[in-house]
């Protein structure tokens, strides 16, 4: 059995080592590598043998082999982003080599027939050797456009990466750099209420310093203001006192002298009951004790006002110049109104005599009304004394007491010297 095996090996080694296809020997298809034709498909060469013509019948063709279509590898692709597609590069087409188209040969002899089956066989193998080999080299092709394909595919992914890469490299900065403003304009907008603040808090605090400094220039002031006050109730006070003394000591005098005129009218009276007098000389007595009898009506009658008038507030304006302003004022717009209404015409006779310049003492109420006239220094002419009156009461009510002044005085007395020129002069 081995041997018989082994003996139709041989067999067949011989039929298939004739050679059928040109002057190449050995096994169809049996090809070294460094004999194969890369990248281009092998020559078919086809050499038809002549039968011989004693052929009853010819030998069915043998069906062509079908072409094999090897699956090209399916290169599996990465995902490309959705803004740039890849471009899929259309396959090549391979040119199909020729098949010869073989002609049917007579019918061989039947001593031909193995030889026929034999060159049928090599040519059959040759046939599938040279689409194999041309299956071989287009699947080559295809795969090489694949891996061009893929390459490119490759290429343009790493491009569409660098160009998001890119992107997202500008985009992030962008982002940095926005967020380096944000925090800039963060920083500015803080270093600006910061300094608003400071501002502020300066601001606050100039204000409480200069509110600080009002207060104490107010609470200087009103110090100053009490002082002031204190002085000029003082100065009121002593003025008031003397005054009053001065007006005690007048009234003294006055008393003194009408007792005194008493005196001399009673001994004159007595003197007269001894010796007949002259009718001259008793009309001059009898003026002089109506004089002193108006004298002591007189000091009766400011003694009465003076009791009425104790519980009174009183101010006392003794010259010109006086701390209180209101009082002041008051007394110029009086002394103006009886200079600017006094014509000199009406008393030109009276003040023609010699007479002293008198001082006199005006009391006046807080509705404007006189409450009397005071004369510290008589003009030594009894009618100008009372022209004096006259005048005086002539412009009376002065008006009332401004309301600062009325709040702190219900009487003031002022002291004016009263001169007679070419007009009514109060000084």
């Amino acid at each position: 059995m081995r041997l018989a095996l082994l003996l139709s090996l041989l067999i067949h080694a011989l039929l298939l080592s004739i050679p059928l296809e040109g002057d190449v020997f050995g096994l169809p298809g049996l090809r070294m590598p460094w004999e194969e034709r890369r990248l281009a498909a092998t020559e078919l060469n086809v050499r038809l043998a002549p039968a011989p013509a004693a052929a009853p019948a010819a030998a069915p063709a043998q069906p062509p082999a079908p072409e094999l279509k090897a699956e090209a590898p399916v290169v599996a692709s990465q995902p490309t982003p959705p803004a740039v597609p890849a471009a899929t590069a259309p396959a090549p087409s391979v040119p199909q080599s020729p098949v010869a188209r073989v002609q049917p040969a007579p019918a061989p002899t039947p001593q031909n027939d193995d030889a026929a089956g034999a060159r049928i066989i090599a040519l059959d193998d040759d046939k599938r050797e040279t689409a194999i080999e041309e299956e071989r080299v287009r699947q080559q092709v295809v795969q090489r456009e694949a891996a061009r394909a893929a390459a490119a595919v490759a290429a343009e992914q790493q491009r569409t990466a660098g160009l998001a890469a890119q992107a997202q490299a500008q985009a992030k900065a962008s982002e940095q750099a926005e967020r380096d403003a944000l925090a800039s304009a963060a920083a500015a907008q803080r270093d600006a209420e910061r300094a608003d603040a400071q501002r502020l808090e300066e601001a606050n605090r100039d204000a409480a310093a200069q509110r600080e400094a009002a207060r104490a220039e107010i609470a200087r002031q009103e110090q100053a203001k009490r002082e002031a006050a204190r002085q000029e109730q003082a100065r009121l006070d002593a003025a008031r006192a003397e005054a009053a003394r001065q007006e005690q000591a007048r009234m003294a005098q006055q008393e003194a002298a009408r007792q005194d005129a008493a005196r001399q009218e009673a001994g004159r009276l007595a003197q007269l009951s001894q010796t007949p007098a002259a009718p001259v000389q008793t009309a001059q007595e009898a003026q002089r004790e109506e004089r002193l009898r108006a004298i002591g009506r007189q000091l009766n009658q400011e003694a009465a006002q003076r009791d009425a008038a104790g519980g009174q507030r009183r101010g006392w304006l003794l010259g010109r110049a006086d701390a209180n302003a209101d009082l002041v004022a008051y007394a110029e717009a009086m002394g103006r109104k009886i200079e600017l209404n006094m014509s000199l015409s009406a008393v030109r006779d009276i003040v023609r005599q010699p007479h002293r310049q008198p001082l006199v003492t005006v009391a006046v109420r807080s509705d404007g009304s006189v409450e009397r006239v005071t004369f510290v220094t008589s003009s030594g002419v009894p009618a100008v004394d009372e022209a004096i009156r006259q005048i005086i009461a002539s412009h009376a009510p002065y008006g009332p007491f401004p309301p600062a002044l009325a709040r702190q005085y219900d009487v003031v007395e002022i002291r004016r010297t009263w001169l007679f020129d070419v007009a009514v002069r109060l000084q």
